[in-house]
């Protein structure tokens, strides 16, 4: 048998080492453009940050590396340029010797991934504006910071990769500007949970432009102008384009195989195209999303990853399949974690789907212990089926692995109140005896039982100031003084029980405190003396952060 590999990063890679795992006289060919193969695209940022300081471990795998382990034959700086499905031939360019040749094959596998949206702008091919997908790229930044020393950068876009090489910059002692054409920052989170974000990035001195669209570039000697549409023009040093990736397909598309949403390759769950003998993995192509069970573009590494193994298993005469991506994610930003799992609210919303959410800020660990911070948690879920939808989680210690219980739990199946079933490894550095996620299932059980009813963000500015609600905010006289929501009166909660005829029973109460568990409480106690009772959730943290940022 002999198998060609389109691309030799992670799902290409995966599959090629997978397949000589299971068939040691396979002829395995991989095809790679760049001049790097296996290489680690995570960290390409982290590499023009100084943070990753030896190039070489950039890359996982070298030709050689691949050669003398596997018996995998890894041709770099080598372009396939068009497929014949009917006589099963690739057509080749040596990038270097510019030799053009055709190869055969038994199975071919397609795993081009993604490559940086790069819109035709007037003036965006200056040699001072750059993208960053390869290596070689990478190669590049960093020399050109190194060499030009560029006190000011433009960053179109606010996702993962911007983001990081942002923080990377901003270390550097590089002024920072970020514009993007959304209202917050990092796409798979919503908005409310960007502000936190917003305002880390503000405090390390990055300017924000949101909701704002580049328009074009001029460059002049050694700067570069960028338009704004609607805005001043903002001069820099040097600008990346960090706006987005979209399928790499061209190739699939010429050779005629059925493609998907955004253009990406079509595939079964057996990563099967539509051509025979021709697969297709990673951020090329479009899977059903293991929440929705819609058709999703999910460009990450641990899915490119998974599928090069199924794919490789399919290939030996397997029957492996691809179970759909969730789309779990985790950033770093300077000392901040920021993680996602599942859908967020405008998913679930453009889903049709029914659900509710419970936003709680927990520590990270037992408070009584040195160094505990608190998180900010966010989980969604389905008010139907009680299945987890996703969750966000923002904070400094602990966030990952919260992260990844929760979609372990959503993976598995596991109902959003059975949370608080959860047996997780407890000591005083590393959580609480109630786990966040422990307290997020009592919550969802607490709401779902009818012991508690929430009002969010979004109803405050509703509420009206006529004296037809009450409002109460049951924090200490302290804490009330220093902030507080406009229309909200000032009972603690250790007081309410000696002050109910305070409170007229006619009428619906809405109650905050800190981060919800004292409004909770007080929830609690009004409840079951007759009254109708609301707590806000989050508590008035979470309000605060999200209000300093729009307001």
């Amino acid at each position: 048998m002999k198998v060609v590999i389109v691309g030799g990063v992670a799902g290409g890679a995966t599959a090629a080492a997978r397949i000589r795992r299971l068939d040691e006289k396979a002829q395995i060919i991989v095809f790679e453009r760049s001049g790097f193969v296996s290489y680690a695209n995570c960290g390409l940022p982290y590499y023009v940050g100084g943070t990753i300081s030896d190039e070489r471990e950039l890359t996982l795998q070298t030709p050689k590396s691949f050669w003398d382990r596997f018996r995998v034959d890894i041709r770099v700086k080598h372009e396939v340029m068009s497929i014949d499905k009917t006589r099963k031939t690739v057509t080749v360019h040596g990038l270097e010797t510019g030799k053009i040749y055709e190869e055969s094959y038994d199975k071919l596998i397609l795993s081009p991934g993604a490559k940086p949206m790069k819109p035709e702008l007037e003036g965006v091919r200056g040699d001072r504006i750059f993208t960053l997908r390869t290596v070689e790229d990478t190669f590049h930044i960093k020399q050109f910071v190194e060499v030009n020393r560029p006190k000011t950068v433009l960053l179109a876009g606010g996702g993962f990769i911007g983001l990081e090489v942002a923080e990377n910059l901003i270390e550097l002692g590089v002024d920072v500007t970020i514009v993007q054409r959304p209202k917050h920052l990092l796409g798979p989170v919503d908005e409310d949970m960007a502000c936190q974000i917003h305002t880390l990035l503000r405090s390390r001195g990055a300017k924000l432009m949101l909701g704002k669209s580049v328009a074009g570039f001029s460059q002049q000697g050694d700067k570069v102008e960028t338009f704004i549409k609607g805005e001043n023009s903002i001069v820099s040093d040097m600008v990346l384009m960090a706006i987005g990736v979209i399928p790499d397909t061209g190739l699939a598309a010429d050779a005629g195989l059925e493609l998907g949403m955004k253009g990406s390759i079509a595939v079964n769950d057996r990563m099967e195209t539509s051509a025979e003998d021709i697969y297709a993995v990673g951020d090329a192509v479009s899977v059903e999303h293991f929440v929705t069970g819609q058709r999703v573009v999910i460009p990450l590494a641990g899915p490119a990853n998974k599928q090069g193994r199924i794919v490789a298993d399919n290939v030996c005469g397997g029957d492996s399949r691809y179970k759909g991506s969730q789309g779990t994610s985790v950033i770093k930003l300077f000392d901040m974690t920021v993680a996602t799992t599942g859908i967020k609210e405008e998913q679930a919303k453009a889903a049709g789907i029914n659900y509710d959410k419970v936003i709680l800020s927990p520590p990270s660990h037992a408070t009584y212990y040195p160094g505990a911070s608190l998180m900010t948690v966010k989980i969604l879920y389905d008010r139907e089926t009680l299945d987890i939808l996703g969750g966000q989680i923002i904070g400094y210690d602990g966030v990952d692995k919260r992260i990844d219980v929760l979609a372990t739990a959503a993976r598995c199946g596991m109902k959003a109140p059975e949370l608080k079933n959860l047996e997780l490894a407890y000591a005083p550095p590393y959580s609480s005896a109630k786990d966040p996620l422990n307290m997020a299932g009592f919550m969802i059980e607490n709401v779902e039982t009818g012991k508690v009813k929430q009002f969010f963000y979004e109803d405050v500015s509703l509420l009206p100031r006529d004296g037809s609600v009450i409002m109460l905010d049951t924090r200490t006289p302290w804490e009330y003084d220093r902030g507080h929501v406009e229309g909200f009166v000032n009972i603690p909660v250790d007081d309410i029980r000696e002050r109910l005829g305070e409170l007229d029973r006619n009428k619906p109460v809405y109650v905050m405190c800190q981060s919800g568990l004292r409004s909770y409480i007080t929830c609690r106690i009004l409840k079951q003396e007759g009254f109708d009772c609301y707590n806000f959730a989050g508590g008035y943290r979470y309000w605060e952060m999200i209000d300093s940022e729009r307001f």
